[in-house]
């Protein structure tokens, strides 16, 4: 394994760790998400240039789009959130209490 396939995986990770461990905040949850997406994002741009295979060079654009809807509908949620609770914080957001 190369160097540059390692740091990838450890970034998605340790954004997979930071995810599960840091849910106190919406926003951090939100910035976890889109280093995970980044790191697959970057991966998936130098695939393709690795193994010369032209077939999959339209992947990361379609994944950068996906990530650009998640981010959107994330930040949406975080003002929707925050007017209606007050706070970003995870624990407010019950659905039982809605």
């Amino acid at each position: 394994m190369s160097l540059l396939h390692l740091s990838f995986y450890s970034a998605f990770t340790l954004s997979c760790l930071g995810l599960a461990f840091h849910r106190a905040h919406l926003i951090s949850a939100l910035l976890c998400l889109e280093s995970m997406m980044l790191s697959m994002y970057i991966a998936l741009s130098l695939w393709p240039v690795e193994n010369q295979a032209t077939s999959f060079t339209l992947m990361p654009v379609l994944m950068l789009a996906f990530s650009a809807c998640e981010a959107g509908t994330g930040l949406a949620m975080l003002v929707a959130s925050s007017r209606t609770h007050g706070s970003d914080h995870l624990h407010n957001l019950n659905l039982l209490q809605c």
